[in-house]
C-alpha cells in the first residue's frame, strides 16, 4: 500500500474537466450497495433484492461484484496510459502492478484473517485476491498492447473455453454435464472439483465450493476485459454523446447475448458462467451509460448545486473505494468478534436492538445495514475532507 496522497482528488468544480467523474460516482455508488448487501442485519431473512440468488438466477447483489471489476478494468486503461503518456517505461509500470497486485492480494489475506489469525481455516480466495489477479493480467496485457483487438478476442475466448469446460469437460468422479449430472451442479462441476483439490473445505467459503475459485477467474478475466474495451473507447476522440451511445448499445446487447445464453447456460454469479459475464456486463454498461449522461454531460455535471448535494456521497465513496471495503470487511469481523454476554455478539445485541423498535426482520435488517453503511461512509469523509487518498 502507497503512502496516502495529500494531492486533492480532483474537485467537483471541474478543475480537471479530462476526467470523468462519473467513474468515481458509479465506482462511490457500487461500493455503497456492496457494504449495504454484505452486511445486512438479518441476511437469511433480508429482502430479497439485498441478497444474492441461491444458486441460478440474478438478483441487483449479483451485480456488485462485477460492476466493480468492470470499472477496475476502466480505470486501469485510464491510469496506465496516463503513466506512459508521462515517460514511464514498460518496465516500471509492469514493476508497479505486480507491487500493486500483491498489495491486494495480501490485503484480502488479512481481511479474511481478522481479527484471529488461523492458518488452517485461511481462504486464500475471495473478492480483493480476485482482483488482484484480475488487474494483474489485464493491465500487464494493456502495458504490452494498449490495442482493443487482442483484448476482444481473449474475452470473447475466455467465455468460450469457460462454457466448453464447464459443459463438456467430464467432472472427475461424478461424469459428463447433462448426461451423468445436471448441468452446473452445486457441488458436481469443474469449478468446485478443482477447488476442492487444491484446498481442503476449511479453506474454502462454501465448504465445498468457492464463489471465487480458481477456474471461474477465467470469465472473471473476461469481465475486466470489458472493462479496458470500454475504457479504451472512453479515451477515443469521438463525443461524448456518441460514447454513451456506443456504450448503452453495448450494454442492451449484453443484457440481450446474457439472456439468451442463460436459456442453454444459466445465468449463475457463484459459477460466474459466461451468460452471467454478458448478462451483467450489459447492466453495467447501461449504468455506466446513464451515469455519463447525468454527470458528466455538458450541463450536467455535479459541480453545479443542485446535483452535488444528492450526488457527492457516492464521489466521497468512489475516492477511497477499496479502502472503504477493507474498512468495512474490518469493522463487520470486528463486532462480530466483541461478545457482549454469552452467545450473543456485538452485531447481534445492535441488530435486536433494532428490531425491538422495528419489529419487521427485513426492514430491520434494511435498517442496519444503511446504519452500517453511514459508519462506513464517516470514516471515508474524514479521509475525503483531511485529502488522504489511499492508493493500494
Amino acid at each position: 500500500m502507497s503512502a496516502p496522497s495529500q494531492t486533492p482528488w480532483p474537485s467537483l468544480t471541474g478543475t480537471r474537466p479530462a476526467r470523468l467523474l462519473s467513474l468515481d460516482f458509479l465506482r462511490g455508488l457500487t461500493i455503497a450497495f456492496m457494504i449495504l448487501v454484505n452486511n445486512n442485519g438479518d441476511e437469511q431473512l433480508a429482502y430479497w433484492p439485498l441478497k444474492h440468488a441461491a444458486w441460478n438466477g440474478f438478483t441487483p447483489t449479483d451485480l456488485v461484484f462485477p460492476t466493480f471489476l468492470f470499472l477496475v478494468g476502466i480505470s486501469t486503461v485510464f491510469s496506465t496510459a496516463s503513466r506512459l503518456a508521462q515517460g514511464a517505461t514498460k518496465q516500471t509500470l509492469f514493476l508497479h502492478v505486480l507491487r500493486r497486485s500483491i498489495t491486494l492480494y495480501l490485503v484480502g489475506l488479512v481481511i479474511h484473517s481478522f481479527p484471529f489469525f488461523n492458518p488452517h481455516t485461511m481462504r486464500f480466495y475471495g473478492v480483493l485476491p480476485r482482483i488482484a489477479i484480475c488487474y494483474f493480467v489485464i493491465a500487464s496485457l494493456y502495458i504490452l498492447s494498449p490495442g482493443w483487438r487482442s483484448k476482444a478476442v481473449l474475452a470473447v475466448s475466455a467465455l468460450a473455453i469457460y462454457w466448453i469446460l464447464m459443459r463438456f469437460v467430464p467432472v472427475p468422479g461424478y461424469g459428463v454435464p447433462t448426461h451423468d449430472i445436471p448441468l452446473l451442479d452445486r457441488d458436481a462441476n469443474l469449478t468446485a472439483w478443482l477447488d476442492r483439490q487444491l484446498f481442503s473445505a476449511s479453506h474454502l467459503y462454501e465448504h465445498t465450493r468457492d464463489p471465487e475459485g480458481l477456474l471461474s477467474t477465467i470469465p472473471a478475466l473476461a469481465t475486466a476485459l470489458f472493462g479496458v474495451l470500454t475504457g479504451i473507447w472512453l479515451r477515443t476522440q469521438r463525443t461524448l454523446n456518441q460514447k454513451i451511445t456506443g456504450i448503452a448499445i453495448a450494454g442492451l446487447s449484453g443484457i440481450l447475448l446474457g439472456g439468451l445464453w442463460n436459456l442453454s447456460f444459466p445465468i449463475n454469479k457463484k459459477l460466474w458462467t459466461s451468460s452471467f459475464v454478458l448478462f451483467a456486463g450489459g447492466l453495467s454498461l447501461s449504468l455506466l451509460a446513464l451515469s455519463l449522461f447525468l454527470v458528466d454531460l455538458p450541463g450536467k455535471k455535479p459541480a453545479k448545486q443542485d446535483h452535488s448535494g444528492v450526488l457527492k456521497p457516492f464521489f466521497i465513496f468512489g475516492t477511497n473505494a477499496i479502502v472503504a471495503y477493507a474498512f468495512s470487511e474490518l469493522f463487520a469481523a470486528a463486532i462480530a468478534s466483541i461478545h457482549v454476554h454469552s452467545g450473543v455478539n456485538l452485531q447481534q445485541s445492535i441488530f435486536r436492538t433494532i428490531l425491538q423498535a422495528v419489529p419487521n426482520i427485513p426492514f430491520a435488517s434494511l435498517l442496519y445495514g444503511l446504519a452500517f453503511v453511514a459508519v462506513c461512509w464517516l470514516f471515508v469523509a474524514v479521509l475525503y475532507r483531511r485529502k488522504i487518498f489511499i492508493k493500494i
